[in-house]
């Protein structure tokens, strides 16, 4: 076969191999969670082997390790989360209206600047709002969020199938890189391994350091609001720092729950004050110092690029689609960056003929 041949023989491969993520995104989940945690433990996996503790032990170890991690969070973590977030679903209703109450009440200090027909026209309009069947729906997202996820998730996949892919891949993960290593065009060999070097890089610095960054963030904006004595604080803070994967999403929603909660509980400006000062404490300390502490700033992923992959991939292959997001963002970057470097060196950069 010729090199054209090939060449449009891979590109199909590569199609058909789209297309089979589309339609099995769901089943494929435990499988790609199963990747993704293997990827994780690799490097901590390689430090036991230094250790000469065998492979195959070692990835039995940080498998258990994991499994043992993911129950106990279902039976210390789980159960209360649950409770805070049925919880929170029903007080939704009684927060809007409170905060309803407020604003009128806010507006009619500026009555004499303002007519009986405009405050009864705003009135009007809030109620409108707040009864609304979008309203309604926020109130029922909360309570339902529980079933929501373990249907999404599918626990019972993740409980048994994602361990299992996670030895076998921790265990093979070397012969695997060797065998995909043979793969690769010996002509290309160098320029391949580079490439594959800085995705690895750029995945590493990412992945690894912003988990420490939702945890730490999650944990310092729960236990600040629970200090500060928002009802429902530490489901809020905790949200906030897990969703922070997202670049200004995750602070963006728990700050508009959290001064709303704020608004309706307390009704004085100084608490108020307090809960914005927690957010804005919480972000400032995230771009100036945890973020470029545990992620550094030459990971090569945008802001911007990040939020587009995650939403690409979670309408094209949802939850997998999600997974994927952030590797395929690299390996689109990194790609992406060579190109344009060998594009500039090339004659049709400078408009010159061959």
């Amino acid at each position: 076969m010729s090199v054209n041949g090939q060449k449009g023989y891979w590109f199909i491969a590569f199609l058909f191999l789209i297309g089979l993520l589309w339609l099995l995104g769901d089943v494929l989940f435990p499988f790609v969670a199963g990747m993704a945690l293997a990827y994780l433990f690799d490097p901590l996996l390689d430090k036991l082997e230094q250790w000469k503790i065998p492979r195959w032990i070692g990835a039995a170890t940080l498998t258990l390790f994991s499994v043992l991690a993911v129950f106990s969070s279902i039976l210390l973590i789980m159960p209360l989360l649950h409770t805070q977030f049925l919880e929170f679903g029903v007080r939704v209703p009684s927060y809007l209206s409170s905060i309803q109450t407020k604003v009128l009440a806010l507006i009619s200090t500026f009555q004499p600047h303002i007519t009986e027909t405009d405050i009864s026209t705003i009135k009007k309009s809030l109620t409108g709002v707040i009864n609304s069947d979008v309203m309604v729906w926020v109130g029922n997202l909360f309570s339902s969020i529980w079933d929501g996820g373990v249907a999404l998730l599918n626990i019972l996949s993740l409980l048994f199938i994602t361990p299992i892919v996670m030895f076998y891949l921790l265990r093979d993960w070397d012969r695997i890189l060797e065998i995909l290593d043979g793969w690769i065009p010996r002509k290309h060999l160098p320029i391949i391994r580079q490439q594959f070097s800085e995705i690895n890089s750029v995945l590493s610095a990412f992945v690894r350091g912003q988990i420490s960054v939702c945890i730490l963030l999650g944990f310092f904006y729960g236990a600040g609001l629970s200090i500060a004595g928002l009802e429902f604080g530490f489901i809020i803070g905790l949200v906030t720092g897990l969703v922070s994967f997202v670049p200004y999403f995750g602070m963006l929603v728990g700050f508009v729950a959290g001064i709303g909660v704020a608004i309706a509980q307390f009704g004085e400006w100084v608490p108020i004050f307090i809960i914005a000062l927690i957010f804005f404490a919480g972000q400032f300390l995230e771009s100036n110092f945890i973020t470029p502490k545990l992620v550094g700033d030459k990971i090569g992923l945008h802001p911007v690029w990040i939020i587009f992959a995650l939403l690409a991939g979670g309408t094209l292959f949802g939850f997998t689609g999600v997974l994927l997001a952030i590797p395929a963002a690299a390996i689109i970057g990194v790609v992406g960056r060579f190109g344009i470097i060998k594009y500039k060196a090339s004659p049709l950069y400078f408009d010159l003929e061959k």
